[in-house]
């Protein structure tokens, strides 16, 4: 993949170099929440038996093999631009026996290499404030879905509750890159992570982002405090009336 911004090649050195340490990284940066949300995630978002989904910025492939458990015999593609993370999560489905309907694909979330309406379902889980255009990659989540199909995106958020608020942005800020120098021996990386949510927009503002790309129904959920956030959004039915698989 030709890289085309500092931000870009700078987010990929991060996961390519992480890679090994990145779900034991999760569960420090979230609280060993991240589980939990992508439950209450899988709950909200309700996978139809057979559906397919396409997991962008799919990092090791644990979301990825969460959706095809959920389909069942639905096609599932896992995207990332990090040929090790995808390593990683290639170990994992084979592991369980599911590389037969789960395929992982080295690709540019602002450039999806697939078709228009392929997908029932397309998920983004904690990567949205990393990449360059983020609008960019809500329109081709869009443009991949069927008609009626669900635009997911689970995200780091800011937290809305005093004193928690500032509590966590101490740990955020101070604490979590002392971490990933201790644990991945990273620590500019990881003091990069709280500066890629400085400007990432607050759940009510990335709702209103999803309603401007064309994404109806939109739904936002805060989760533990504010310091995640699910979005959820509908892809308009065609103007014929055809009905999606959603």
């Amino acid at each position: 993949m030709e890289m085309k911004s500092t931000k870009e090649q700078f987010v990929h050195s991060v996961f390519e170099s992480i890679a090994p340490k990145y779900d034991l990284m999760n569960d420090i940066l979230s609280f060993r929440r991240h589980k939990a949300w992508r439950s209450f995630t899988m709950k909200k978002i309700n996978v139809k038996p057979g559906a397919t989904a396409i997991d962008l910025c799919c990092g090791t492939a644990d979301w990825t093999i969460s959706l095809a458990k959920a389909s069942g015999t639905g096609n599932i593609v896992g995207l990332d631009f990090s040929q090790n993370m995808l390593d990683v999560g290639d170990e994992k489905v084979k592991r369980l026996g599911m590389d037969k309907q789960i395929k992982l694909v080295q690709g540019n979330a602002m450039a999806l290499p697939f078709e228009d309406h392929s997908f029932d379902y397309a998920t983004i889980g904690f990567a949205l404030r990393n990449v360059p255009d983020l609008i960019k990659v809500i329109e081709e989540m869009q443009r991949v879905v069927k008609p009626g199909g669900m635009v997911i995106s689970l995200e780091l958020s800011k937290p809305t509750w005093q004193p928690f608020k500032s509590i966590y942005y101490f740990y955020f800020q101070k604490v979590l890159p002392l971490l990933g120098k201790l644990i991945v021996k990273r620590y500019e990386q990881y003091k990069w992570l709280p500066e890629s949510l400085k400007s990432f927009p607050d759940h009510k503002e990335l709702a209103d982002i999803f309603r401007k790309t064309g994404l109806t129904r939109v739904e936002a959920y805060p989760l533990t405090g504010g310091i995640a956030a699910l979005h959820i959004g509908i892809k308009p039915q065609a103007a014929n009336g055809s009905k999606g698989d959603v």
